[in-house]
């Protein structure tokens, strides 16, 4: 069965002529010789599929008794050492280990949170929630429950559940239906009813909110995120405006994120990272086409500019 963190348009790929005993003493040698041979290990991790990694992973273990991860943690530093571990990480652990620690110490990285549970399909949430309970013997709800609070923790509740429809079949005259039922739940009346929109926005399809949102702004004459930013305020707020955003476009989202974590004073590593090293084998091609066309320069040249250290594109 296809991985479900693979999808048509990443930039990396199994690598031809696979062989993980002669990557696994390769990579031994780039760290363990007389200073670390970089290049080697950016080479070689940077330009396998993470099925491909793992196998690394796993030889690595078995000739020298050790695990990848925790050598390069020992003989790399910084961000380098950050996008290399990452790299040797499963998707699904690697998401979970990052849900963690938006959620860890004095306060909670909502916008990761956001990123994270509105990007991912029902199927790699799933995935993210079994690892992150084998990871940290905690569920992602009681985390996210704990963390959180009010309407913006019942919408990620919701999300995390993995509970979206993912079918590709668009219903018209539900649509109307849901779109009648958001009218009606935030213009129409004093007030906002929140749950009507959590119970839409966090369930229904992708193809399905899309029409739904056409139908919505014939009913009301009014886009969906005027409507959102109108009605509704806080994080509640920054997630279902991501999920439109999401519906429309999700490379674009994830676009913006990235140019949000180049801009300014200095770089934000744990979005960049994580941005690019989880979406390589998804749709990286197209957020980088996006980027392109919403900033006028590419994303490589963004990084470049922006970084002292190499950096896998």
């Amino acid at each position: 069965m296809a991985s479900v963190w693979v999808g048509p348009r990443g930039t990396i790929r199994d690598y031809p002529g696979f062989s993980p005993s002669v990557d696994a003493e390769a990579v031994h040698k780039a760290i363990r010789g007389i200073g670390t041979n970089e290049k080697m290990l950016i080479s070689i991790l940077t330009e396998r599929s993470n099925a491909q990694r793992q196998l690394i992973v796993k030889e690595y273990n078995k000739a020298y008794e050790k695990e990848l991860k925790d050598d390069l943690k020992g003989d790399l530093s910084g961000n380098f050492r950050n996008v290399m571990v990452a790299l040797v990480t499963p998707p699904a652990v690697f998401d979970a280990k990052q849900l963690k620690k938006s959620m860890k110490g004095a306060g909670t990285a909502e916008d990761t949170l956001i990123e994270i549970l509105t990007t991912r399909t029902s199927r790699q949430i799933k995935e993210i929630s079994q690892a992150y309970y084998a990871a940290f013997k905690n569920t992602l709800g009681d985390d996210i429950s704990s963390e959180t609070s009010g309407d913006f923790r019942k919408a990620l509740l919701n999300l995390a559940d993995g509970r979206r429809d993912e079918s590709l079949k668009v219903d018209e005259p539900l649509a109307k239906k849901d779109a009648q039922i958001l009218f009606n739940a935030g213009e129409n009346k004093w007030g906002t009813d929140e749950d009507k929109f959590t119970q839409i926005l966090c369930l229904r399809s992708f193809p399905q909110l899309k029409q739904t949102f056409d139908e919505y702004r014939n009913i009301s004459q009014k886009d969906i995120e005027d409507s959102i930013k109108g009605e509704l305020s806080g994080h509640f707020e920054d997630l279902l405006l991501a999920i439109v955003r999401c519906v429309r476009n999700t490379p674009a989202f994830l676009a913006e994120r990235l140019h949000q974590s180049l801009k300014g004073a200095g770089t934000d590593e744990f979005t960049l990272n994580r941005i690019l090293v989880s979406r390589s084998e998804i749709d990286l091609l197209d957020i980088r086409y996006e980027f392109k066309k919403h900033y006028g320069y590419s994303l490589y040249s963004a990084i470049k500019g922006d970084m002292c250290q190499d950096f896998p594109i």
